[in-house]
């Protein structure tokens, strides 16, 4: 019969321990990375002038100047009709600019997407919000806002003199669009 000795049982646990242990540590490191990646970094110079300065063609057609928009709160939703958290965050944002009403938060949607997909997605889903097509050129100006990896969903807020007070990379939620219109 084999025995096992203390001091192979006592080796046999520091592995399994260690093993553990770097597991934990790849754990932690990948999420830290992610995390990482995933949060707004710094704005590029005059990023904020540039967004102001931009006018974009709602789908059908209008053009939809942004400094129109200056002199209230204004929130800023980059988004896509091809991108899952996206369309799942579009009914909380209308129902929120719709309870803003004339005096709170501004919101405009700004697709990166193309115009018969955005018109045809806003037929079946319409939302109580400006929306406009800002295509591939979105894509310079969200990482000009700091989303250096063009994720989407990303909301900008601005204050009534349009500078940026809030970013975020993803879907938001109900706490974050309560937080942010304090």
């Amino acid at each position: 019969m084999n025995e096992i000795k203390p001091a192979e049982a006592r080796g046999s646990s520091r592995r399994l321990w260690l093993t553990g242990a770097v597991a934990v540590a790849a754990a932690a490191a990948g999420a830290g990375a992610a995390w990482w990646r995933g949060r707004p970094q710094a704005m590029g110079p005059s990023a904020e002038q540039q967004l102001w300065s931009q006018s974009f063609a709602a789908p059908d057609g209008r053009p939809l100047a942004m400094a129109d928009f200056k002199g209230r709160p204004l929130l800023v939703n980059f988004w896509a009709t091809w991108c899952p958290p996206c369309v799942k965050e579009l009914p909380m944002l209308s129902e929120f600019a719709a309870h803003q009403g004339s005096r709170g938060i501004q919101v405009v949607g700004l697709a990166i997407d193309k115009p018969e997909a955005v018109l045809r997605f806003l037929q079946r889903q319409p939302v109580q919000f400006p929306v406009a097509l800002v295509a591939q050129g979105g894509l310079g100006l969200t990482r000009a806002l700091g989303n250096l990896q063009g994720g989407l969903p990303f909301s900008v807020l601005f204050d009534a003199e349009g500078q940026v007070r809030q970013r975020k990379i993803g879907e938001l939620s109900g706490e974050d669009l309560a937080n942010w219109s304090k």
